[in-house]
């Protein structure tokens, strides 16, 4: 280190170098046009590397200060831009078609909720609680439901009590025919063993009356 040299003076000079650029206009015209030029190069080197190291559709625009135009495009710049409209369109669409729907499923939802909410309190009417808030209309409309609930449900009791009744009609005449069946059937089997048993008795008496002679003449 020279004599002159101090420390404080070595290590600012150490920390000089390239530093951070303000990213404003450039008021001097020269520089501002070099500036252009080389950043315009950089960017297109850049949409470049990217589209072949990356495989990705690249399409850059640039327009000076002069209006003089500068592109790059891997496939072509139209072609690029239609599909980003294109795909703008598509993702619009489909985020009017989310919101639609969304809108139609809240609505069917609060619908929903509501029927619920009404049915709940018809079930309670019905039972009669929380009837103290409504009006004599309401609740002359409510008797004039339960009276037809009622008349229904009388009816239908009545109805199968009267299909028990037939079926148990029905049943008590198919057990008196298997009755006169089984008695029919029990006599006919009395007729043929009846005879089989008179000759036994015939033949027993008979070699009675022979061993009787038989005594008699010994």
């Amino acid at each position: 280190m020279f004599p002159s040299e101090s420390p404080d003076f070595a290590s600012s000079q150490r920390k000089s170098g390239r530093g951070k650029i303000e990213i404003k206009r450039i008021e001097n015209t020269t520089n501002r046009q070099v500036t252009f030029c080389k950043r315009r190069n950089g960017l297109l080197k850049k949409a470049y590397e990217l589209s072949v190291l990356c495989d990705a559709e690249v399409a850059l625009i640039v327009f000076s200060s002069r209006g003089r135009l500068y592109e790059y495009a891997n496939n072509s710049v139209r072609g690029t831009i239609e599909r980003y409209k294109k795909t703008c369109t598509d993702s619009s669409t489909t985020a009017s078609v989310t919101e639609t729907n969304t809108q139609y499923y809240q609505q069917e939802a609060s619908k929903l909720r509501r029927q619920i909410r009404e049915i709940q309190n018809s079930n309670r009417h019905i039972l009669g609680e929380a009837i103290g808030s409504l009006s004599f209309k309401e609740l002359k409309n409510l008797e004039g439901r339960l009276e037809k609930a009622i008349g229904r449900v009388r009816s239908k009791k009545c109805e199968m009590l009267f299909a028990e009744i037939e079926y148990m009609q029905k049943r008590e005449i198919e057990l008196q025919n298997d009755n006169m069946y089984l008695r029919a059937k029990t006599q006919s089997y009395d007729r043929n063993f009846l005879p089989v048993n008179l000759l036994e008795l015939s033949n027993h008496q008979q070699y009675s009356r022979t061993d009787q002679t038989a005594l008699q003449l010994v």
